[in-house]
């Protein structure tokens, strides 16, 4: 048994293991003296290469003393294992936002490295359009495992958004199935207090947050706690803290395009359901059931506020159990959090944001001059550890994200004095490897059939090719329009005549336009 957590993950390993390809061409050694050398025989390169690359250091990294991004266990494994030596042109420490601008800075000057990775559909965008990084399908068709193939090919949209006139230029970094789609997490202690069941619809959700705001269930005397909360700085759809939901339970998911029953795309955040969301959360937070201040929570804000115990709700996905909400039960023994359908809305109905599985992109600089070196690496992440196999069968690092306690492998706190480590940040493509489709390995048992019970509630982005003339144009105006009208409304004074007001903007500032061309790229692909 394999113990990963899906965001806190693994790394480093014990050393006797043969080098296996599922499937990928190895890269041959070179008669030319300044190529690399790949021993077969020993399954890495010999003497080891440089491998260039850029990174980000976010305040959730975590290192043991003498440890960095720059020198790590992953590290010290990449070159031990297969010869690979991973330098950092550069890290810088911060946001994602940090990252981005720090790669618009570089990229200017044409100081990129061997490989990029990014998670920013944006800075993809640029990057690729900058002319500076190759054409990667080739390449992926010679060099990936089949196991690394089959992955990608899991989902047919992949590569849409990197292709340029039926090139591909970066390689999509997949994800987990169903990995952001949200629950409904609930303080199951409060509704045993309050002596409340389940909300399976909005009105049974607003007499439970009613009694969560008014009926103490914390004991402290104070009138201190809200029902739900929501991270709305970055937008209502988003990984934790997440209100599509709200917005589904009215036949509409905002801030993507979603189809509509004639085949056609719309966006969401435009339709008549969108309205009544918004309506019903400005409801909300006269009624004191969700804080103003959630117009400029992050995700990690709103997970605070419901892990410090001021909130009796939060939605967000299924690892959620393990980080954040574990911080809750750890301070609080007699806290109780149970995950839960999403509710539905007047007509029955029950939608959320979908997960696309991919997480970002790999960018392979024009001037590297043997691409297959990054291959060698990503094909044996892909090979081992998304498989769980090799010396990667119970996760990547012994003493970091799995120990051995009782001849037993093991992730309880005893046995990791720093708690699980994950390593799994410190590769190349921030989780390591993963095959969507294993995600039901990852799932906890109690919490599959709250999830995939709901299948048909995830409604996944319908528009996954590249940026439309219009969005490159006017789709940052169109983006802050949204945000703002919404936070206005919701948290602030505005009236809900501002959401008409807002769609008649959207529309004549260039709305209609990416409709059009949505619509028209969508009918390119059948």
């Amino acid at each position: 048994m394999k113990f990963r957590l899906p965001l806190i993950a693994l790394v480093l390993i014990l050393s006797g293991c043969t080098f296996r390809s599922s499937g990928g061409t190895l890269p041959a050694a070179s008669p030319e003296s300044t190529a690399p050398h790949f021993d077969v025989k020993a399954g890495k390169y010999n003497p080891p290469i440089d491998l260039y690359t850029v990174g980000s250091v976010n305040p959730n990294l975590t290192f043991k003393k003498g440890e960095s991004l720059e020198h790590n266990v992953h590290t010290a494994w990449a070159e031990e294992r297969l010869g690979i030596r991973i330098r950092y042109l550069w890290t810088i420490s911060g946001t994602s936002e940090n990252y981005a601008n720090k790669l618009r800075l570089e990229l200017a000057k044409g100081n990129m490295p061997d490989v990029v990775t990014t998670r920013d559909a944006a800075i993809i965008q640029e990057l690729i359009d900058s002319g500076q990084f190759m054409e990667v399908g080739s390449l992926f068709e010679q060099y990936a495992s089949r196991v690394w193939k089959k992955a990608v090919a899991e989902d047919t949209s992949a590569w849409n958004a990197f292709v340029r006139d039926g090139h591909k230029y970066a390689i999509p970094i997949m994800d987990y199935e169903y990995n952001s789609d949200p629950l409904l997490w609930i303080r199951q202690d409060w509704l045993d207090k309050l002596k409340l069941e389940t909300p399976r619809t909005l009105d049974e959700l607003e007499q439970v947050m009613d009694a969560f705001v008014n009926q103490d269930p914390d004991g402290n005397g104070l009138k201190d706690t809200y029902g739900l909360a929501l991270g709305f700085r970055n937008g209502p759809s988003t990984w934790m803290g997440d209100s599509s939901w709200i917005f589904g339970a009215f036949g509409t998911v905002p801030e993507q395009w979603n189809r509509r029953s004639d085949g056609t795309l719309e966006y969401g955040s435009v339709q008549p359901g969108a309205r009544k969301a918004v309506a019903l959360m400005k409801h909300w937070v006269q009624q004191g059931y969700l804080s103003t201040d959630s117009a400029w929570l992050d995700e990690e804000g709103a997970a605070n506020r419901f892990v410090s115990g001021k909130a009796g709700m939060i939605a967000g996905p299924y690892w959620m159990r393990g980080w954040p909400l574990s911080s809750l039960t750890a301070a609080d023994p007699q806290a109780s959090v149970k995950a839960v359908a999403i509710p539905s809305g007047p007509e029955g109905t029950a939608m959320r944001r979908g997960t696309l599985p991919v997480n970002g992109a790999i960018l392979i600089n024009k001037k590297m001059k043997h691409p297959e070196i990054f291959f060698t690496y990503q094909n044996y992440m892909f090979d081992y550890y998304a498989t769980s196999t090799g010396e990667f069968i119970n996760g990547l690092a012994e003493g970091y994200d799995w120990a051995m306690a009782g001849g037993k492998a093991t992730i309880e706190p005893s046995a990791l004095p720093m708690g699980v480590i994950r390593v799994a940040s410190y590769t190349l493509t921030f989780d390591g490897a993963r095959i969507p489709s294993e995600v039901i390995k990852e799932i906890p048992e109690d919490i599959t059939p709250v999830l995939l019970g709901q299948k048909e509630a995830s409604r996944k982005e319908q528009f996954t090719g590249p940026p439309t003339k219009t969005m490159k144009s006017d789709g940052e105006l169109l983006k802050k329009l949204e945000q703002k009208s919404f936070q206005n409304i919701i948290f602030a004074d505005s009236g809900i005549g501002e959401f008409d007001e807002f769609v008649g903007k959207w529309k004549a500032y260039g709305g209609l336009s990416e409709t059009s061309e949505v619509n028209a790229w969508d009918r390119s692909r059948r």
